[in-house]
């Protein structure tokens, strides 16, 4: 690259737990090793800063599963931007296919994300969002019934997280919120709901809850459990409101939840690339470095869309 300017790729695949996270990351200590510059610090601070988003994209969108204890559940690219001098100034990070059913679903002896576990690890702020059962008693917790991961410290880890997200320059209120979210994901799968008008509609069951997620979620609870046990039919320039049954409700609650989990995921990111966003001087040439990690090839019990697309294009690959 530096020697020809040329722009170059590097496409990190292969099937689950083959180390395709760790070569990226090897690939991204390399470059922060050999690159000089008379302007060293600038330099620091965007290795730094490049360096620091991997152990918070990996508490958001990793997770164990039967082959890998730390799987990436979504593809990354990164563009690394070098000046003309070889150095990196800063870059960009697409992400794809977010594993987002697994927000609301494992397989048996696999783990949700591991920010779900994180936050759980530390009781105070736990006790302050309203989540008192523990991990294993948790609906969106307990389906792939496996709570620990052998030799992992999840309140360590959920430090590391913190550090990382304060490197990268999140400001202590977009933190809690960022968490607050990740809770309320967590709380939307204790909502319960019982049916009424002799099952053709229906209600959520327990109204401490509801408050809380609505609290969490800046809404009222009324609003809340109104957008999760109706719906509103629209036709011929007229709008009809039509209740939920129990079922229903429950899809749309779980529905949210992933909607929800994939957005502040989405946010996260694009927090991350405004950090380390790249900075070239007037009228310079600069040139980049991609690197392409995607989670690898498997085959569960059940396979999701976002698994099929993966596995595909791994074939491709």
């Amino acid at each position: 690259m530096w020697r020809r300017s040329k722009d170059s790729c590097i496409v990190i695949s292969g099937e689950s737990g083959a180390g395709k996270t760790e070569a990226s990351k090897i690939v991204m200590l390399y470059i922060s090793k050999v690159a000089n510059s008379a302007h060293q610090a600038e330099v620091d601070r965007v290795k730094n800063l490049l360096i620091q988003s991997n152990p918070l994209l990996e508490a958001f969108g990793n997770a164990k599963t039967n082959r890998n204890d730390n799987s990436s559940r979504f593809g990354k690219y990164m563009d690394i931007n070098f000046d003309f001098h070889g150095n990196p100034v800063g870059g960009h990070i697409s992400t794809y296919l977010l594993e987002k059913a697994r927000v609301i679903f494992q397989q048996s002896r696999e783990r949700n994300f591991h920010i779900f576990y994180q936050i759980l690890s530390d009781k105070t702020f736990s006790a302050a969002v309203g989540i008192s059962p523990p991990a294993k008693e948790l609906e969106y917790l307990k389906r792939g019934d496996c709570s620990q991961v052998k030799g992992a410290d999840d309140a360590k880890q959920f430090s590391e997280t913190k550090a990382a997200m304060q490197a990268v320059g999140f400001s202590g209120a977009e933190q809690t919120a960022l968490f607050e979210l990740v809770a309320a994901c967590l709380l939307l799968g204790q909502l319960q709901f019982t049916a009424t008008m002799k099952g053709l509609g229906s209600e959520i069951a327990e109204d401490a809850v509801s408050e809380q997620v609505a609290k969490l979620l800046g809404t009222s609870a009324e609003t809340l459990g109104k957008a999760l046990t109706s719906r509103t039919i629209a036709g011929k320039g007229e709008t009809v409101e039509a209740r939920q049954t129990v079922e229903q409700a429950s899809f749309a609650r779980d529905a949210l939840a992933k909607s929800l989990y994939e957005s502040l995921f989405s946010w996260l990111v694009s927090r991350i690339n405004t950090a380390v966003a790249a900075t070239l001087e007037p009228g310079s040439k600069g040139t980049v470095i991609g690197v392409l990690d995607i989670y690898g090839f498997e085959i569960f019990q059940t396979n999701s869309f976002e698994q099929l697309c993966i596995n595909f294009c791994n074939e491709k690959l």
